[in-house]
């Protein structure tokens, strides 16, 4: 064993030992769509006095993070997005009217006298206190509460008995918490009122000097939304009927840092009350995450068993090898997902089961290079040609996990919502399943290449001798692009075909494009379709669009209806169905669909122009452009095909589509990869000579790789219901389009290109001419067990 095995054999180890630690000790974090409950994303408006900034925005999240807490959610989760939108998410919350009524009520600040401590009933006493003690020892006899007052709850949970408003929020024009180093105060909050405000406020602190200092009376309730946030007592120093002006007010008290932050927070908040619209909303019911996490955890098992026992029989010994590493990059992707605490969707667990799928195509591409290296010198040792696999799979296994990791980083920058777990979980499973094929595959694969039993059955390990597909097409030599116009005009047509049906059929958007509200509901008893819409026509209902759904279940979409008029279409199917439950509900405003179809056409573009850019820096001007147009030729297919299917186009197939660019520019990259190669070494043969013996050396690559992902896919598809069908239909449609396009679009294409380019062919790198630089490459890259001496 050499020490650069060695060290990769400790790394291996030392990684998934750790990745085993998190993956036991660590629970992954499940949204919303995979555990149940309530996502809801909130616009905040401009008013005629206040912009819906950064800084409002932030205001009013902390105000309805105090509003969604006396729900008694549990661990609800609160997040700003952008400028002016704010993502709350409810876990565990099926029926979100209360909570959107809480969230849409415009903030209520108001400041109050205190006229004592309550008096109430015996079983209400506010806990703490003495049931013995005299209910309002300060209070004086005969005096009474007053009518339009409050009994509140202060800070510590003492009841008081509260007058009527005498200030509102609108009246604050600043609140600033501060740090007294020199006077040892610590921490406090200075408040600032406009003009007839501050005159208010000075009356009310006056009126409360009138009572002795410790006085309940002294005191001065800040009431939001029906809750005390600070009642503070007037200094011993202001005298009776003088109080405080505006900018001498200070609340003090034994405040942290964040206690005092948030209170000036909290006050100024309630001074500048801004709108908020549901833009979105979507309920997802519990039983339909946990359905999902089964069904993708059955399609991850059978997908990747299909997929080991495929590279098994292809590659043997090295396969299985291979088939060990792939399981170890699920261990450490997901333990990666973990430990980053990434927040796992139900397009994001897609994207984990696609991506061990995808994790052989490395392993693949090393395995087809050692073979040529051992066909091509037989006498050469195996450990000799697997390091050169290594070595000249290297750019075109760098280049094609670049271009996946553009397609997740468009996904996690442009996408939304649940697509954004997607881009995460692509990108971690991409940089994993390197690791595992460049450092775990490579040091398993090392170690049994330097024994002697794998070297001597050279049957046994798979690579030593080429493939029956690839010996069956070299021996019949097949000219492919003799003829390239021809392959083009097939792919036109295709084109045409799919364009056919976006104009008969139209493209289906889902209500996430076009604004409106998707339920999905389960009844107890069988109601079919035809039921379902005369119920709810005549319940009022006679725009709803009513289809099926998963195993019997009724998908209702509608334009707009809010969350009582949803509770009044389940009440109306319940009296068909019986007992109604919600699977699924998604609300989507009028406006954010527009932004979101808008967003996916930029998104699309951005892909295009960003992998055009990076091709073309890559390799020639004119294999970036094939590419390209092959990749557009898949998008289009793809489209296409969900068009005739009829089957709808919304954000999880977007993210489909975005993986099927990268795919599509993978597959080509491959392709091309090797085109360069074979002609900077036979810069005067014909490109179309070159494109052929590049075609015919790769797809195997291409066929072993596109059937690992094949097999995940065909078991999401089976396994994965409704939820996650059409996205595996949507890949599926891609790689076999993408892996078509790769040889018959792009090559044909890139090939009339060059007839018309006046660039030379490349030049060959360091080491590929004749000579003392073929000696020189050897020399570089011989056996670390050969000395070099030759005789």
């Amino acid at each position: 064993m050499t020490r650069a095995t060695a060290v990769r054999a400790v790394l291996a180890v030392a990684v998934l030992l750790v990745s085993v630690y998190i993956s036991l000790t660590m629970s992954p974090r499940l949204g919303l769509d995979l555990q149940g409950g309530t996502r809801i994303v909130l616009q905040a408006r401009d008013t005629a006095t206040v912009e819906a900034d950064r800084e409002t925005t932030d205001r009013t999240l902390e105000v309805l993070r105090q509003r969604i807490d006396s729900l008694g959610v549990s661990e609800p989760t609160l997040t700003r997005s952008g400028e002016d939108r704010i993502i709350v998410e409810l876990p565990d919350v099926q029926d979100p009217r209360q909570a959107a009524e809480v969230i849409g009520r415009t903030a209520q600040l108001t400041f109050h006298a205190v006229e004592g401590p309550a008096v109430e009933e015996p079983d209400k006493k506010p806990s703490g206190s003495d049931p013995t003690a005299d209910p309002s020892p300060t209070t004086d006899p005969g005096s009474t509460a007053d009518p339009d007052g409050l009994t509140l709850s202060d800070e510590q949970g003492r009841a008081l008995a509260l007058g009527p408003a005498r200030l509102s929020g609108a009246g604050v024009e600043d609140a600033t918490a501060g740090f007294d180093a020199q006077g040892g105060a610590g921490w406090s909050v200075s408040l600032e009122f406009r003009k007839d405000a501050g005159q208010d406020w000075k009356r009310l602190t006056g009126e409360a000097a009138c009572h002795p200092a410790g006085d309940d009376r002294r005191r001065v309730a800040i009431v939001l939304d029906e809750k005390v946030i600070s009642s503070p007592q007037v200094d011993p120093s202001v005298g009776c009927k003088v109080g405080l002006p505006s900018g001498a007010t200070q609340i003090t008290g034994s405040f942290s840092a964040d206690e005092a932050r948030d209170l000036a927070l909290l006050i100024k908040g309630g001074a500048l009350p801004v709108p908020v619209e549901i833009v979105e909303q979507r309920t997802v019911g519990p039983t339909l995450g946990a359905a999902a996490i089964d069904a993708s955890a059955r399609a991850a098992l059978i997908g990747a068993a299909a997929t080991a026992l495929f590279i098994t029989i292809v590659y043997r010994l090295f396969g299985a090898l291979a088939a060990v590493a792939l399981g170890a990059y699920g261990v450490i992707s997901y333990a990666a997902l973990v430990a980053l605490g990434v927040t796992l969707t139900l397009p994001g667990l897609a994207g984990f089961v696609l991506a061990i799928g995808m994790a052989v195509d490395a392993n693949v591409l090393v395995f087809e290079r050692a073979r040529e290296e051992c066909a091509e010198r037989p006498k050469r040792s195996l450990r000799s040609a697997l390091t050169t696999g290594f070595t000249k799979a290297w750019s075109a296994v760098a280049d094609s996990n670049a271009t996946t990791l553009i397609a997740a980083g468009l996904l996690f920058f442009l996408g939304s919502g649940p697509v954004k777990g997607f881009g995460v979980t692509l990108a971690i499973g991409v940089i994993a399943s390197m690791f595992s094929a460049l450092v775990i595959a490579r040091a398993l694969t090392e170690i049994a290449a330097s024994t002697r039993f794998v070297s001597d059955y050279r049957s046994v390990n798979g690579i030593a001798r080429p493939g029956a597909v690839r010996t069956w097409l070299v021996r019949k030599d097949p000219q492919l692009f003799r003829k390239p116009v021809r392959w083009l005009v097939v792919s036109v047509a295709l084109v045409a075909v799919a364009v056919a049906g976006i104009v008969v059929r139209g493209i289906d958007l889902g209500v996430e494009f076009t604004g409106g509200r998707l339920v999905e509901y389960s009844t107890s008893r069988p109601v079919d379709v035809e039921t379902a819409r005369d119920t709810l026509a005549a319940a009022g209902f006679g725009d709803a669009e009513v289809t099926t759904a998963g195993d019997g279940d009724l998908s209702v979409r509608t334009g707009k209806l809010d969350n009582d008029g949803e509770h009044a279409l389940r009440t109306a199917l319940a009296e068909e169905g019986g007992e109604t439950t919600k699977v699924r509900d998604e609300l989507i405003g009028p406006s954010l669909g527009d932004e979101l179809r808008r967003n996916a056409l930029i998104a699309l573009g951005v892909a295009v122009a960003v992998q055009l850019a990076y091709l073309a820096v890559r390799f020639r001007w004119t294999f970036a452009v094939a590419s390209v147009g092959a990749m557009v030729h898949d998008v289009i297919l793809v489209v296409g095909a969900f068009a005739w299917l009829g089957r709808p186009v919304d954000g999880i197939f977007l993210a489909a589509l975005l993986t099927v660019i990268g795919y599509s520019v993978n597959d080509s990259v491959v392709v091309f990869d090797r085109v360069r190669e074979l002609w900077g070494a036979n810069r005067r043969t014909p490109l179309d000579t070159i494109a052929r013996r590049a075609v015919l050396q790769t797809v195997p690559r291409t066929v072993n790789t596109g059937m690992g992902a094949l097999f995940i896919l065909a078991a999401l598809a089976v396994l994965g219901g409704d939820s996650l069908a059409d996205f595996a239909l949507a890949l599926l449609i891609g790689i076999c389009v993408g892996t078509w396009s790769s040889v018959f679009t792009a090559v044909p294409g890139a090939i009339l290109l060059e007839r018309n380019a006046k660039t030379p062919p490349p030049v060959p790198g360091k080491g590929k001419g004749k000579g003392s630089a073929r000696g020189r490459q050897g020399a570089s890259r011989r056996d670390p067990l050969d000395n070099g001496a030759r005789v």
